[in-house]
């Protein structure tokens, strides 16, 4: 595997008025790297990804981009430096159709030909969203509008792919749906750093894993390694 790192956190610092929510969080991503970031509720996950799309301040620490510090960026120039973000809670304009979000995903774009190539590929990938093209996004399920998340964020072609709890709230068998798709992107070459709470099925499909607990880092290793440890098992996966 290419060892280039494209993400690097560096003792990452978080607070939230006297709160703090993230406490020393040091982690990276390589290209090309499936990396998954476990915890439960209110373990500090969302914040991370939203401090690396700098939705919110670090107060401490360093976060690097392809080796460059991303302190100073601001929020809407991280998808021009390749940082993808499909948020908690899909957040998409439910009164617009499914083609409608998907093409709002590539805005900043001006490749009309390759914004074209892009939305059969969404819809090869996600071949429900293809028959539902024209509904409004508000009338899918919610199995339907997390694809309709995932898809957009594709539509910028992020280097990094970041996702927040796309499984939280859907049944199993769309569960296993999300990260099949999940998994052929990764083998396509897609960089992708997942936050879940449902750890076996992230770490079933990831290359390596950390767990976060109360804003900082308790474990970190391969997947393999992490499926089998006895205290992940124990808090996170019930056995």
């Amino acid at each position: 595997m290419n060892t280039i790192a494209l993400l690097e956190l560096d003792q990452l610092q978080v607070h939230y008025g006297s709160v703090q929510a993230l406490a020393g969080v040091s982690l990276r991503v390589n290209r090309g790297e499936f990396v998954c970031l476990l915890g439960s509720n209110g373990a500090g996950k969302s914040t991370t990804l939203r401090a690396i799309s700098r939705l919110v301040p670090a107060t401490g620490g360093e976060i690097r981009w392809r080796g460059g510090d991303l302190a100073k960026v601001p929020a809407h120039r991280t998808l021009r430096l390749g940082i993808g973000h499909c948020p908690e809670g899909r957040r998409l304009l439910n009164r617009q159709t499914v083609a409608f979000n998907l093409e709002l995903g590539a805005y900043l774009r001006r490749d009309r030909l390759g914004i074209s190539s892009d939305l059969d590929r969404c819809y090869a990938l996600f071949p429900r969203l293809a028959e539902r093209r024209r509904q409004q996004a508000g009338s899918l399920s919610g199995g339907e509008q997390q694809m309709v998340a995932i898809a957009r964020a594709l539509m910028g072609r992020p280097e990094l792919l970041m996702l927040d709890e796309p499984s939280l709230g859907l049944a199993p068998k769309l569960v296993a749906e999300v990260m099949g798709v999940l998994e052929a992107l990764h083998k396509q070459g897609q960089t992708i750093l997942l936050v879940e709470q449902n750890a076996q099925a992230a770490l079933e499909i990831a290359d390596r894993g950390y767990v976060l607990e109360a804003g900082r880092l308790q474990l970190e290793g391969s997947a393999k390694d992490l499926l089998g440890d006895e205290q992940l098992r124990a808090a996170y996966l019930g056995q």
